[in-house]
């Protein structure tokens, strides 16, 4: 799914536009009837105080735009000023992530980093920049993801320049100090250790692994891996990717934009370009095949996940399947929520989603946690109810609370200056088409019951689900035999 900072388009943005929507007929309600107290004979504020009754105008929302600018060396600037607070963030985005590490040594793009900020920079030891940043009361973060490397700060206005410089550094002349290394690949490992305590988190691994089965997305980092990166690894892998016209920087706050782009070019005028080509990842498979994979955890709940291949951000269906989407499985009146919880009370939660892929396509997942005792019962009715969108049209109801719930919860994701202006730069960043935001609504307005209908027969294979459940089998109320053939996925900590 699209990352608009978890912001955009999502069950919490929803959930917030209800609860929002409910704060407000209260407060309107609660208002009426304090003037119906003092005037008993006003039959107008009366009626008014029923939420129902209540009408407003069309919300009228225009997007807030920031402003682009490319400096001298290719980097792509994002601003939005915003002086309500002496505060500066700053984000900057790469392309590099782990598709791009070699296989042999998964865990290399996270280690890098980490160490990319914690490990000092050629001109400012790790102890010293700590203690600068604490005294400044600034914050310099960076992190590696699949698809992107972020470093971003927050500071305050006073501190800009001094911050600014650090960052510079951090992003040119990273030191990778040696004894921080040491740390950062002690912290992975104790991860890899643990990362068999959390049942959702096991279930979350093995469904992207069986969806993504031999190839980078579905990789990840083992003991062995992890101790084969070495720091040269990490200064290479910074070398390559870190460089001005790949990055794009996103800026809010209390700043002078004059004084900013100068600090700016000043600060990367001497950072070279590189011709260094990206290494080729290929395409997940699309052959979508069912199967069933069980991991025995001696608990009392069975964490159930299953789901296959998905879509990419240029599907031409990306609307029609957001609303279908919504029907399914997106919220408190969604169809999997109304069955499964409210009516069957066999889970406090349980949702389903596309997972939009921005490079390459994401996957569809559907979910849930229930007593080991209704794990096939459970297992059931979620085949059955995705199953069920495909073989009828959704109805008139369901379509317009889709739909309204999706627009109204997209002026949400406009609640600070900060998402704003990373918003606008992820899109450039992932090569989202032109408009993208400004027609968002207007296109998820033309779906119609037809078109979600016929996207769920397109992009729905309850043939070909992948499911993983992680629990107890000698509890189960039926075998997974039910389902398919059996394939046992032994818990080893991945060494």
């Amino acid at each position: 799914m699209i990352s608009f900072g978890n912001s955009l388009f999502n069950k919490k943005s929803q959930a917030r536009l209800t609860l929002f929507g409910i704060l407000l007929a209260f407060t309107a309600g609660c208002s009426t009837m304090q003037g119906s107290a003092a005037k008993p004979d006003a039959p107008q504020a009366q009626q008014l105080a029923q939420p129902r009754n209540m009408s407003f105008p069309p919300l009228n929302f225009k997007l807030p735009k920031s402003d682009r600018v490319q400096l001298k060396n290719g980097m792509i600037v994002y601003l939005l000023q915003d002086r309500e607070l002496p505060i500066v963030n700053l984000t900057a985005y790469l392309n590099a992530g782990s598709i791009y590490e070699p296989k042999e040594k998964v865990g290399l793009a996270a280690l890098t980093g980490a160490v990319l900020r914690s490990g000092g920079t050629l001109k400012t030891p790790p102890e010293q920049l700590d203690r600068e940043l604490e005294f400044m009361a600034s914050s310099i973060e960076s992190s590696i993801n699949s698809d992107h490397a972020g470093v971003s700060f927050s500071t305050l206005s006073v501190n800009l320049d001094k911050t600014l410089a650090l960052f510079a550094e951090i992003l040119k002349e990273p030191a990778f100090d040696p004894a921080r290394v040491e740390i950062a690949k002690s912290h992975a490992f104790e991860g890899i250790r643990r990362q068999n305590d959390d049942p959702k988190e096991i279930a979350g691994r093995e469904l992207a692994r069986a969806i993504y089965a031999d190839h980078p997305l579905g990789r990840i980092p083992t003991i062995a891996t992890v101790k084969a990166v070495t720091r040269e690894d990490m200064v290479e892998f910074q070398k390559r990717y870190f460089y001005p016209a790949n990055m794009i920087l996103a800026v809010s706050g209390d700043f002078d934009r004059e004084k900013l782009l100068q600090n700016l070019e000043k600060l990367f005028a001497d950072w070279p370009n590189r011709t260094a080509p990206f290494p080729p990842v290929p395409k997940p498979s699309e052959e979508l095949t069912p199967a069933v994979l069980h991991v025995q955890k001696d608990v009392n709940q069975s964490v159930i996940r299953m789901g296959h291949l998905g879509i990419d951000k240029n599907n031409p269906d990306l609307y029609a399947i957001k609303v279908m989407d919504y029907i399914l499985g997106g919220g408190f009146t969604s169809r999997l929520t109304q069955e499964i919880r409210s009516n069957q009370g066999l889970a406090y939660n349980v949702d389903s989603y596309f997972e939009v892929g921005r490079r390459f396509k994401g996957s569809f997942v559907a979910e849930t946690e229930t007593k080991s005792e209704s794990t096939a019962k459970a297992i059931t009715l979620l085949n059955a109810i995705i199953t069920g969108m495909t073989q009828a049209e959704v109805s008139d109801e369901e379509l317009k609370l889709a739909k309204d719930s999706i627009i109204n919860s997209f002026i949400f994701g406009f609640d600070r200056s900060s998402t704003v202006v990373n918003q606008q730069a992820r899109l450039e960043f992932y090569g989202y088409p032109e408009g993208y935001l400004e027609h968002y609504r207007d296109n998820i307005a033309r779906v119609t019951r037809a078109d979600v209908l016929r996207v769920a027969r397109q992009y729905l294979r309850p043939d070909a689900m992948k499911l993983v459940v992680v629990g107890n089998e000698k509890k189960f109320d039926q075998p997974l035999s039910l389902f398919g053939t059996v394939q046992e996925i032994k818990l080893n900590n991945n060494k």
